[in-house]
């Protein structure tokens, strides 16, 4: 496997904090027909999970590596451990999850955010969820926001079974192949119909296990005219072997319902994020995606939104940040299958100290899309000159009755905006910050107060000693 001692990472203290795994259960190290067996058994899966997690590891074994993006040879499946239980079962009261594990979600901010801004919760640690709750207010109006393993068994059995894995489909990928595999973890949200959730919820994915994988899996059902915003954080410590990321994201947005989707990545670097996200939306509903990626090795993470439905709409802002040793090939794909449907993609790219920011979109118009428009705008802004910045955009285009655009820029921080900053006594470092921060501005503005502070707190981090 490769070595990952060479990986600068900045100063991460508020993340990069790790603790024993005394008591937790880790399974052998890679992936065969027998570790996915007893997976389900640990799981208690229902007998059609079962047969998926092994239809999917067939799969994986037929499919090959993908190649669209960096180069992910030094993943090697082999030495990594596919499932890391740790020694508590999932809680309703905080004061009643382990000590170890709490500190490190209170380090985190999160039952602080609980209590000022969120209608529910769930925290993951490895492989499984070990705290969940929601506002008995929020759970009044009929909504259900628990973990995934529960949605297998409870009311909602068989409305999990139609939808898992139908969206991301094994047969996508090699990794959303592995991810069918030995997925654990996660949520499951159904919002009633015409239900507007006021406050967000939120789900917190930390993977404290050294040279093992989270493979979390999320699914959302917005029924029809509902309203909701979800959240997802995640992080991890750094350790000097590579660890892996293989979620999976399936958002339903039913007729005219809204979901807004937000996500703050923040993994160590020594991680390989090989996420997958999709969302279909049907007529009058909307889909709208605030994406922050900081941190990992390597990422491959492109959220798909079909629009299926007659003037469906999806909206991706997004930041990527990619510092030294880093190679993050992020952007997003619209897929406009009916008519007058609309897409934006508004992205901003960061790339320093030799790092690598590419970014990748798919807009794809078929022939009944007649009255769509669909935008694009990326901007890339470079710290130096030994970083890189890559645009690579497609487009499939099969009506002529649409209307397309694109457009996309690359540069560097100004000097005369440097030196206006320091003339006003501003540190040439903070004057930096303060330049891309508000480059970042775009995405920043989109999440809620704590959210912002938090992406802008990390772009602080990253910026600290680029002079």
């Amino acid at each position: 496997m490769e070595e990952l001692n060479n990986i600068h990472t900045p100063d991460q203290s508020p993340y990069d904090f790790k603790y024993g795994e005394e008591g937790f259960y880790r399974n052998q190290t890679g992936l065969t027909e027998e570790i996915v067996i007893k997976l389900s058994e640990d799981k208690n899966d229902p007998e059609w999970m079962r047969e998926f997690r092994l239809q999917a590891l067939k799969t994986y074994n037929e499919l090959k590596v993908p190649e669209w993006g960096p180069d992910i040879s030094g993943l090697n499946m082999e030495q990594i451990a596919t499932y890391v239980r740790p020694n508590t079962k999932m809680q309703g009261k905080w004061e009643d999850v382990p000590k170890d594990i709490k500190e490190t979600f209170e380090k985190l901010g999160i039952p602080e955010a609980e209590r000022t801004s969120l209608a529910g919760v769930g925290a993951q640690y490895d492989s499984e969820l070990v705290y969940h709750n929601l506002q008995e207010s929020v759970a009044k109006q009929g909504v259900i926001y628990t973990d995934f393993e529960s949605s297998l068994r409870g009311e909602y059995a068989d409305m999990v079974k139609e939808h898992f894995m139908h969206l991301v489909t094994p047969r996508d990928h090699k990794f959303a192949a592995l991810h069918g595999a030995v997925w654990s973890g996660g949520s499951f949200v159904y919002v009633p119909k015409g239900v507007k959730v006021e406050v967000p919820l939120q789900s917190y994915f930390r993977l404290n296990a050294k040279g093992a994988g989270q493979f979390e899996h999320t699914l959302i059902i917005v029924d029809e005219g509902a309203d909701v915003h979800f959240i997802e954080g995640c992080s991890a410590p750094k350790y000097n072997v590579a660890n892996l990321h293989a979620g999976c994201v399936e958002l339903y947005v039913k007729k005219n319902a809204r979901l807004r989707y937000s996500t703050v990545e923040n993994w160590s670097q020594n991680m390989y994020n090989l996420n997958t996200k999709r969302a279909r939306v049907e007529e009058g509903g909307v889909i709208e995606w605030v994406s922050g990626s900081f941190g990992s090795h390597i990422s491959y993470l492109y959220p798909e939104s079909d629009l299926v439905g007659n003037g469906a709409r999806a909206e991706f802002t997004g930041v990527t940040f990619a510092g030294e040793g880093q190679n993050l090939d992020t952007g997003a794909k619209m897929v406009h299958i009916a008519p007058n449907t609309k897409s934006v993609i508004t992205t901003k790219s960061l790339s320093k100290s030799g790092g690598i920011s590419t970014y990748r979109s798919a807009i794809y118009i078929g022939k009944d899309a007649k009255g769509s428009k669909a935008s694009v705008n990326c901007d890339s802004l470079m710290l130096d000159n030994k970083s890189r910045s890559d645009t690579i955009p497609a487009m499939d285009i099969h009506t002529d009755e649409c209307d397309v655009g694109h457009e996309a820029k690359i540069g560097r921080i100004s000097n005369e905006a440097v030196f206006y900053l320091m003339s006003r006594g501003i540190s040439e470092e903070e004057a930096r910050t303060m330049i891309v921060s508000g480059f970042a501005n775009p995405v920043s503005k989109e999440l809620p107060l704590e959210y912002a502070v938090e992406m802008n707190n990390l772009i602080r981090l990253e910026m600290k000693g680029s002079l």
